[in-house]
Parts: C-alpha cells; structure tokens; sequence
C-alpha cells in the first residue's frame, strides 16, 4: 500500500500562486516578442525543401529542419541560440542547409510532417528532421535532450551538430 501512496505522490501537481504563473507568462511573453520569426506560415515547405535538396547535393551539406513554428519559445530560443552562438553558426553553415518547418494553426504542414513519421506528435516541437544530401531521413531529434536551464547546452548541441554533419 505504500507504494500506491507513494507513485501517488509523484504524480500529484503543485499548484502555483497564479500571480507567479502570471509572471512566468508576461516574462515568456516579452522575451518571445524580441526574438526573430523565422517561421514562415505562407512557404510551400514541400517545394522549399525540394530546392534546398538541390543545394545540398551541389554543396555536400545535409539538411536540418528545425519543425516548430513562432508561436513556441523554445523553437525561438534554439534559432536566437544558433544564429548568436559563432562556433555553432560555423558548423551549420559549413554542414547543412538549415531549415524552419512551420507548424502552426495557419499551417500544419501535414504531408510534409507525415513523410518524415510526424515526428512533432511524439517529440513536441522543436524537433529536428535531419536529411542526407539526396533528401533522405537520416535521423530524428527530440530538442528537450539539449536544454540546459532555461536555453540550450553548448555541447550538447555542438555534438549534435557534429554527429548528424556529412562525413567527408
């Protein structure tokens, strides 16, 4: 019976003053005001990843879609986090075509998201879609095995980075 009591326990929520649930969202709010959209709700993503395929054949790069979309501040952060981070912008920029798969009311993608296994439903978002430079899956990445604190590890995502890169 103890252990009924016990896994009970662990399940049950804290419940937190609404005027700090009220702070957390006004903070989440103002912080995801300032960092660039890179989700484009209007892009024919079927089209846009057909090109980049074109690219990365012509460049010997992979291609990394980050899938997530504006309304997710964790999909901004990772962006902001690259875009800011120089040893993390050199290694996309020298490895992959990078690019932000649009999840959103506006447009859920469905027949881009379900070739790749809609990997959004069982990871939540972001979520990473590596493809080889012939357009082929290669690999499917959950984000949150790279936060650290409120952001993103150095490490953790360099290593991730460096993992999925094509080998020369």
């Amino acid at each position: 019976m103890a252990f009924g009591s016990m896994a009970y326990a662990q399940t049950e929520k804290v419940k937190e003053d609404p005027k700090v649930m009220e702070q957390k969202k006004k903070a989440a709010a103002e912080e995801k005001a300032k960092l660039p959209k890179p989700y484009n709700p209007k892009a024919d993503a079927q089209k846009d990843i057909e090109a980049l395929i074109v690219q990365a054949k012509k460049e010997n790069k992979n291609i990394m879609i980050q899938a997530g979309g504006n309304w997710c501040i964790w999909c901004l952060r990772f962006n902001q986090f690259v875009q800011t981070t120089p040893e993390l912008k050199g290694i996309v920029d020298k490895n992959y075509m990078y690019y932000h798969l649009n999840f959103s009311p506006d447009n859920k993608n469905e027949k881009v998201f379900s070739q790749y296994g809609n990997p959004g439903d069982k990871f939540g978002y972001p979520v990473f879609i590596v493809l080889d430079k012939d357009g082929k899956m290669i690999h499917v990445q959950q984000s949150d095995v790279l936060e650290q604190d409120k952001g993103y590890s150095l490490e953790k995502t360099k290593e991730f980075f460096n993992q999925w890169a094509p080998k020369s």
